[in-house]
This record gives structure tokens, C-alpha cells and sequence, in this order.
């Protein structure tokens, strides 16, 4: 058994890393921002925790908070215009956001090493901190859904005209949305640079905005765990698809058409309302009986 959990040990790191960049995603879609910025702040975390991890050999803590910090900061100023935006033309903004961050990370050779990136970052983080985090997140998203800010998101997300008749500042709510979610993407990002060793600016472009977004449209939009289990199920799939090694795309691809088509909820959520029915349709028959 021990053997087994040591051979799959960083497979276990990296969902638990992949969920917590899942929830930067989560926080923003929940609040019905349709923001693709993960990956920048990701990026800005990242690089913050590495050089002070290099350059100031600061422990990984004052790291971890200060890739925080850096990407509450960066979603609070990218908040102020954004905020007033919707639906496409938010998603167009966070990328051009993400575009910014990686040409910066490319071209200030003096600060990010450029191309080559940063290399021999310690890795100062072990399941036991990973595993911590993400249940501090958990908890704080879970009793956060439980406050009157959780129940402004969901109605924002459903319906914005019945959150201005409510008294409801949508704008405002939204760029609580955007901190939040650049708070848990720079820790996200710090986590990987603890991780990883190295830092190179392709590691935050498309392919791990498109990984964040799948994780939660896999997983569900609404439920708490849906962002961990779309996490779970997408970082475990390519170790069981080795076999299609060579076809790995493919089948990632194919699964997640199949999952929009007949799990448009995600998984999660759609088994919740299966169950909620399969409840009420009891209650009913055990009315009329």
C-alpha cells in the first residue's frame, strides 16, 4: 500500500495543485464573469514566489502569501475595468491580461530569466502542505457559499436584472469575484514554482487556461468539490488512457464533448439534481400512498 502511494505521490501533488488553480476558475464563472485570466495570475504568483525562493531565501510561507497577494493585487486592478464588461468581451480582455503577462515574462530577461526562464527553484512544498491548503480553501469557498456574498453570486450568475432589483451591486460583487479568484491563482502559481523547480512563460499560456476552464465545466459549476472532481478526473484520465498514449488528445477531447453533451451541469452537479429528483419524485409517491 505504501509503496502504491509513493509511485503515484506527485500524481496525487498535481491534482491538488490543478484544483486549486480550478477554483481561481470557479470563483469568477460562479459569480457569472466569464474571465479566461487564471493563467496570468497563475504566472504573476509563480514568479513572485520563485524569486523570492532564489533571490531573497525567503520560506516557502512568506512565498506562498506573497503569490497571493500579487494575484488578488493584479485581479483587483484588472477588476476596476473589466468589471463593467460582460460575456465575450470579458473573456477577450483576461486573455489579452494573460498575452500581457506572458510577453512580460519573456522579455524582462533581467527579472524572469526570459525564455530560458528560472531554474533551480527549491521545492519547498510536499503533499502533507498540499493537501492542508486545499482544505483550508475548501473550507473558506464552502462557508463563503453559506454567506450573503455566495447567494449575491449565484444570483448574478442566473439572472443580473433580478440582482439590480434586489439592491444588489453587480459590479461590485464582480470585482470581489476577480480578487478572489487572483488571490487563489497566484497561490495556485506558487505552488507550482515550488513544485517544478523551473519556471519558463509558456508553463501559464492557453494550455493551462484551457486545463483550468475544462476542470470546471467537468466538474460543475456550482457544487463546491465539482472544480476537484473535474480535477481528479482529467489528471488521472491520461495515466489510464497510457495505452492511447499516442491518441491522448483525442480521447481527452472526445470525453469532454461527450461530458457537455450529457452532463451539461458537470458531473457533480448533475448527479445532484438526478438525486434531488429521484428525492422529490419519493416524497411525492410516498404523499399520494
Amino acid at each position: 500500500m505504501n509503496d502504491f502511494f509513493l509511485g503515484h505521490l506527485s500524481l496525487f501533488e498535481l491534482i491538488l495543485v490543478s484544483s486549486i488553480l480550478a477554483y481561481s476558475q470557479y470563483i469568477v464563472l460562479r459569480a457569472g464573469v466569464f474571465s479566461m485570466a487564471t493563467a496570468g495570475f497563475a504566472s504573476l504568483g509563480a514568479y513572485t514566489a520563485a524569486l523570492l525562493a532564489l533571490r531573497v531565501d525567503q520560506p516557502f510561507w512568506v512565498g506562498l502569501i506573497a503569490a497571493a497577494a500579487m494575484g488578488a493585487l493584479a485581479g483587483a486592478i484588472l477588476a476596476w475595468p473589466l468589471a463593467r464588461l460582460r460575456g465575450v468581451f470579458q473573456a477577450i480582455a483576461t486573455l489579452a491580461f494573460v498575452q500581457i503577462v506572458m510577453s512580460v515574462g519573456l522579455y524582462w530577461e533581467s527579472l524572469t530569466g526570459g525564455a530560458l526562464g528560472l531554474n533551480g527553484i527549491p521545492n519547498l512544498v510536499h503533499a502533507g502542505h498540499l493537501l492542508l491548503l486545499t482544505a483550508i480553501v475548501l473550507y473558506v469557498l464552502f462557508s463563503l457559499s453559506r454567506t450573503s456574498i455566495g447567494c449575491a453570486f449565484d444570483i448574478i450568475r442566473q439572472d443580473e436584472t433580478v440582482a439590480v432589483s434586489l439592491g444588489i451591486s453587480v459590479v461590485s460583487y464582480q470585482r470581489l469575484a476577480f480578487v478572489l479568484s487572483g488571490a487563489l491563482g497566484g497561490l495556485g502559481g506558487g505552488l507550482m514554482a515550488y513544485r517544478n523547480y523551473s519556471l519558463v512563460p509558456e508553463d501559464f499560456g492557453f494550455p493551462l487556461l484551457i486545463s483550468a476552464l475544462s476542470f470546471v465545466v467537468l466538474g460543475g459549476r456550482i457544487a463546491i468539490i465539482g472544480p476537484l472532481v473535474g480535477a481528479l478526473i482529467l489528471t488521472i484520465l491520461p495515466e489510464i488512457a497510457r495505452p492511447l498514449s499516442d491518441y491522448r488528445l483525442a480521447v481527452n477531447g472526445a470525453l469532454m464533448i461527450l461530458a457537455i453533451i450529457y452532463w451539461p451541469y458537470g458531473v457533480v452537479d448533475t448527479l445532484d439534481i438526478h438525486w434531488r429528483r429521484r428525492r422529490a419524485t419519493r416524497v411525492q409517491q410516498e404523499a399520494r400512498s
